[in-house]
C-alpha cells in the first residue's frame, strides 16, 4: 500500500487559482499511475484527471480541461493539481489516487484505485 497525504486546499474566490499537492510514501510512488478525484456534498465521487506512471500521459474530465493541469514529480514521490480559473462548481473536497497495478497509463475509473488520501476541501466563492 502507498500512503498519501494531499496539502494545498483553501478558500478562493471565482477566477482564482489553487495548487493541490499529493505526498506519497511506501510502495514506489514512480511505478503508479495517480488520479484525482473529487466528491461534492451530496453528490457522487468524480474523476478529475490521471496520470500514467511515467507522467507523460495525462486526461482530463471535460469540466476541467483547459483549466487544470496534473503533473507529478517522482524523486520528490509527489502528485500535484495546478487549477486555474475556477469556478464555484469546483467547490468539493478532493482526493489523490494510486492505481492498483504498476505501469499504468492513468485511468479514470475509482475501483482502478487502491489507495486514497484523506481529501483536501478547495472552497470556490462566487
Amino acid at each position: 500500500q502507498v500512503q498519501l497525504v494531499e496539502s494545498g486546499g483553501g478558500l478562493v474566490q471565482a477566477g482564482g487559482s489553487l495548487r493541490l499537492s499529493c505526498a506519497a510514501s511506501g510502495r514506489t510512488f514512480s511505478s503508479y499511475a495517480m488520479g484525482w478525484f473529487r466528491q461534492a456534498p451530496g453528490k457522487q465521487r468524480e474523476f478529475v484527471a490521471a496520470i500514467s506512471w511515467s507522467g507523460v500521459s495525462t486526461h482530463y474530465a471535460d469540466s476541467v480541461k483547459g483549466r487544470f493541469t496534473i503533473s507529478r514529480d517522482n524523486a520528490k514521490n509527489t502528485l500535484y493539481l495546478q487549477m486555474n480559473s475556477l469556478k464555484p462548481e469546483d467547490t468539493a473536497v478532493y482526493y489523490c489516487a494510486a492505481e492498483r497495478r504498476q505501469y499504468g497509463l492513468g485511468n479514470s475509473s475509482p475501483p482502478e484505485f487502491g489507495s486514497w488520501g484523506q481529501g483536501t476541501q478547495v472552497t470556490v466563492s462566487s
